[in-house]
């Protein structure tokens, strides 16, 4: 599998794509801090731009390479290396190689403005942890995705559907149900809802390491006074650890029984 990874990683860092993937986060970088004086608000700012752009690269990128690659993957299926192997090296590979220019290309300004003398380091670090998870969640179930659908455009739909669900629907949803049970005690509710969803999940724990939870109103409190405890930051974290091992056991799962 390690092999595979490498391969994998190294095929992905000499795509152009990866080189823009790159170069995008390195020039938001430089623009954000060069507008704002304040540290954490160009946080703040990032925080914005990662939660929503992240799992789209990451679904989109999955998709893509593995259906770019499936002649290569054909191919390694007729060697005597593990399918779960296979896929799961290919599945690291594109998610450790969009990690990387996500954190190198965001690092490289900050680190340069002196991030590590500013109080916002912890902020900053938590986002691009956030990030990371986020990447590799997305690719995760973008791999999930094109095991369970030979045909690419039903692939490629069913993966920007998921990213807009995610996203943007979610979000309706969830609004609208704050709403019209507002009568109700909804404090658990708000709670799993948000755990159930890793963009909302990463959200709210951003917001509450930048202390502007009050943002949230009601609802914000109510995070607070769980997210914002030790138990609440390790559970939040488990539960990401939790949504990159499930698809990751799918991966595992549909790659020994798809028939190829």
């Amino acid at each position: 599998m390690l092999k595979i990874l490498k391969y994998s990683f190294f095929d992905l860092m000499r795509s152009r794509w990866s080189y823009v993937y790159f170069l995008f986060y390195l020039l938001l970088g430089i623009v954000l801090l060069f507008l704002n004086n304040d540290l954490s608000k160009a946080v703040i700012t990032l925080m914005n731009v990662i939660i929503i752009l992240v799992p789209l690269i990451g679904t989109i990128f999955g998709v893509m390479y593995y259906y770019n690659s499936k002649e290569f993957t054909e191919l390694l299926l007729a060697q005597p290396v593990k399918r779960s192997s296979i896929f799961l090296g290919q599945y690291l590979g594109v998610a450790l190689s969009l990690s990387m220019s996500l954190i190198i290309g965001l690092g490289l300004p900050f680190v340069f403005y002196g991030i590590f003398n500013s109080g916002a380091i912890w902020d900053f670090s938590l986002l691009l942890v956030t990030g990371a998870f986020l990447t590799l969640i997305f690719t995760a179930l973008a791999f999930v995705i094109a095991l369970a659908n030979e045909n690419k455009i039903k692939g490629f739909g069913y993966a920007i559907l998921l990213w807009l669900f995610m996203a943007v629907i979610y979000d309706g949803i969830f609004l609208m149900s704050l709403v019209y049970f507002e009568e109700y005690p909804l404090d658990t509710f708000s709670l799993v809802a948000t755990m159930l969803n890793p963009v909302d999940l990463s959200r709210v724990l951003i917001l509450l390491k930048l202390d502007i939870s009050a943002l949230l109103g009601y609802t914000g409190a109510v995070f607070q006074k769980f997210f914002g405890t030790n138990f609440g930051f390790i559970l939040s974290s488990l539960l990401l650890v939790i949504w990159v091992a499930v698809p990751t056991f799918f991966i595992q799962h549909m790659a020994k029984r798809k028939d190829f």
